[in-house]
Parts: C-alpha cells; sequence; structure tokens
C-alpha cells in the first residue's frame, strides 16, 4: 500500500508543483513500481492483476475507520 499512496501523494503534488516537469517524473515513476508490484505480487500469489490492483487501490483512496 506503501507504493500506491506515494503515487497518489505524487499525483496530488502536481497541482501545486514548480517544476511540473519533474513533479511529473516523480508521479510516473511511482506510478511504474507501484504497477511493477501488483504484477509481481499476484504473479507470486496465483491471483488476477486487476484484483490486487484494486484491492490496494481501495484500501489507499477509500480506507475504512478503524476502531477504538
Amino acid at each position: 500500500m506503501t507504493l500506491e499512496q506515494a503515487a497518489v501523494d505524487a499525483h496530488a503534488a502536481l497541482d501545486t508543483a514548480d517544476d511540473y516537469a519533474a513533479a511529473w517524473k516523480t508521479w510516473l515513476d511511482a506510478a511504474a513500481a507501484f504497477q511493477g508490484a501488483v504484477t509481481e505480487h499476484a504473479k507470486d500469489e496465483s491471483m488476477p492483476r486487476v484484483d490486487v490492483e484494486m484491492a490496494v487501490k481501495k484500501a489507499v483512496r477509500q480506507p475504512t475507520p478503524t476502531e477504538a
């Protein structure tokens, strides 16, 4: 989930970036790292890649509140 969060954060940073090209590259690299990790995990676990990707994206983008 850390890689997806890094990609989400890098994407959000594009809106306020002073150096848009550098910020875009940071986002691209973060997204590529996430996609590579998803592919590898899906392969290792014999799971459909799309299921892994969607589960991680949901956990990062729509977290459930933790119980106290």
